[in-house]
This record gives C-alpha cells, structure tokens and sequence, in this order.
C-alpha cells in the first residue's frame, strides 16, 4: 500500500469519528432543548393560573359546553352551553354579576329569600313581643298541661268535640276578653318563614359554587336537598299547630309524621348516589311523597272546621300553594321546555328557572295562608272543662 492511501484511510477515519462526535453533540443538544421547553411550558402554565386566580375580573374563566364537562356535572344534556367549570371560589362569587347558566336560578331564589327575610322582620317587629321571641328558641309550647285553654275531656280524645270559643265575646268564666290579651302564639309561623329562608338560600348557595370543585359540588347538592326537606316540614307547622290547636294529641301525632318523613328523606338524600341525574325523578317522588302526606290533615282540618267562614279562603291559598309546587316539580322532572330545542334555552326559560319560581309562588301562598290561620287563632280559644 502506497503511502497516499493509507493518508487517506487515516483521514476517512477520522472524518468518521468527527461525525460521530457531532452526531452526539447534536443528539445532547435536542435533549437539552426538549428539557428547556417543558421548563418554560411548565412555568408559564403556573403564571397563568396565577394571573388567573388574580384577576378578579375573571376574563380568564372561559365557559364551556356541556361535552367538556366532567361526569359529575352532567345533569341536563339539553342546556349545552355557558358552564363554569373549576372556577375558585372568588370567581365563582363574582359570576352572580355575569351571564351563565345558573345566572337566574342563583338570583330567582336569592330574590325570593330576600323577600321573605323582609316579611320575617316585619312580623318580628310589628306583632311579635320579646318575650315571645325568646320563647321561639327556649319553648316547645305544645298545649299539654292541664293549666291550658284547652279541653282535656278523655271522651272527646278521638272524636274532636272540643268546643270553640269566640274570644271577642266571651270567655269561660264570663269575661270579656279581646284578642290582644289572649293573641295567638307564633313560634310555628316563624318556624315556616325560618324553614322557607334556609331552602332558599342554601339553593342559591348550592348553584353559585357548586362549579368550584367536586367534593364542594356534592356537599352543597345535599345542602341543597336538605333545604327542600326542611321547607316541606317546616310548612306543616302553622296549619297543622293553629287548626288542631284544641287537640294537642292530634298535633303531635302529624307534625311527628311529617318530621319522621323528612328525617327519612335527608338521611337517604345524603348518600351521594342520589345526588346524581339519574335519581331525579326518585328525588322528586320524596319530595311530592312528603308533600302528599298533608292531604291527611287537610281533609280532617276541613270537616272538623267545616262551619268556619275562613275556611274557602284557607283552602284557596293551599290549593294554590299545592298547584304551585306541583307544576314546578313537573317542570323540574319533565326538562320541558329544553328537551324540545336543546341549545336555546341554555342562559333564561329553562325547566329549573321555571321550577324556582313556582317555588316561591307557592311559598307566599302558604304564607297568605298563615296569615290566615294567625287571625283565626287570635279570636277563636278552646273551651276548658273545669
């Protein structure tokens, strides 16, 4: 071999190793490259949840549709635009003063609440004394001592004869008496106004954080049902109390049912199971169960009363409130009108829009009814056998 080509042989060689070298270095270089962008991509995406959990404007907090939610949030398949989606709690208590889907059901049940904490105060401060507002929250003030104006005659246990007396006119013992002396006790009214408040609330609470997170998404649907629980029962409470007042066993025996029911009803609705889409109509069988159950009372209010001149106006208020619920639950389980044009009714008129404002409908409707009741109870006692 001459001497020139083992010049080039050498030459080739090392040619080789160079490329190799810079095969390698290029090699190191991408890799290095490839760890420098996910440390950028990785700072930058802190910055934005940063900047984002920031603004208090939320501009950052898109809405999204109904395919990109999570299985948890997926309720009603025909509103498909405008959610919230893991919004933090400040951006989700500013969202009341923008436009999404729960816009309305946030501000119908909040309106509705306000209403009724006007009226509760008006009543606290016009016609309710100190004494008996304290007595609301230390007294269970069921007529079961025998130092009470009511009849404790064994024979009329069952038969309901107790005999009313006209407190404007006379009194067992000859007085006259006026209904200012002997006025109506009014815990069980403000038990229903209490009860209507916190169902409100908790409604507007549960819709304007429930797109927080998953686990606050589930306590706040329980909170939520829970309120609905105690409305129904807490409803009860001035018909049953004020019309049944002369016969205080037939008092315990239905507020005691109803409290048992709805008791029944939070314990099964708290099981997280329920809570989901698919247990709608299961939830609105509870609810209208509890609901049915007053027809009991009110048949037997009404053939004990039946002489009473205010009873076409107390029955026109509950048949009014029964209406009312009764609509609103249908629309509630129906998804009328969404289910016709999915889309169109995605931000006002959708079915639980609708549902809410039967609710408070129907809740001023039983109040008109209480009222009623209140004023019947201040002129009619119940004689005592002595």
């Amino acid at each position: 071999m001459s001497f020139v080509e083992k010049r080039r042989g050498v030459m080739s060689s090392d040619q080789d190793q160079v490329d190799e070298v810079t095969l390698t270095t290029n090699k190191i270089m991408v890799m290095n490259n490839k760890k420098m962008n996910k440390k950028m991509k990785m700072k930058m995406k802190k910055k934005m949840k940063v900047n984002g959990a920031k603004n208090d404007g939320c501009s950052s907090c898109d809405l999204v549709t109904f395919d990109e939610l999570p299985g948890y949030m997926k309720d009603n398949e025909f509103i498909r635009n405008y959610y919230r989606l893991n919004w933090s709690l400040k951006q989700a208590l500013f969202s009341i003063f923008r436009w999404h889907n729960e816009t309305l059901n946030v501000w119908s049940h909040l309106i509705g609440f306000t209403l009724f904490l006007g009226l509760t105060c008006s009543n606290l401060i016009h016609v309710l004394p100190v004494s008996e507002l304290l007595n609301i929250f230390t007294t269970w003030s069921f007529p079961l001592g025998p130092e009470v104006n009511v009849s404790h005659n064994s024979k009329n246990f069952f038969s309901d004869t107790t005999e009313l007396i006209d407190l404007k006119h006379s009194s067992p013992f000859g007085l006259e008496i006026t209904p200012t002396q002997l006025e109506a006790t009014r815990w069980p009214f403000f038990v229903f106004l209490g009860g209507s408040m916190f169902c409100l609330l908790s409604s507007s609470i549960c819709h304007l954080f429930s797109c927080h997170s998953h686990p606050l998404n589930v306590l706040l649907l329980r909170i939520d049902y829970v309120g609905i629980s105690v409305m129904i029962i807490t409803s009860f409470f001035p018909p049953i109390y004020y019309v049944f007042q002369c016969s205080p066993h037939w008092q315990f025996l239905y507020l005691g049912g109803i409290t048992i029911m709805g008791i029944f009803t939070i314990i099964t609705l708290l099981s997280p199971i329920f809570s989901t889409s698919k247990f709608r109509a299961f939830r609105a069988s509870l609810f209208v169960g509890m609901g049915l159950f007053g027809i009991i009372p009110a048949v037997h209010a009404t053939l004990v009363n039946w002489h009473e001149p205010s009873r076409n106006i107390i029955l026109g208020y509950e048949l009014a409130m029964a209406l009312s619920y009764l609509i609103g639950t249908v629309f509630y389980v129906s998804r009328i009108p969404e289910r016709w044009r999915p889309g169109w009714f995605d931000l006002a008129g959708h079915s639980h829009q609708i549902f809410h404002v039967f609710v408070i409908l129907g809740a001023l409707s039983h109040y008109g009814a209480a009222l009623v009741f209140l004023d019947f109870r201040s002129k009619i006692g119940c004689e005592t056998n002595v």
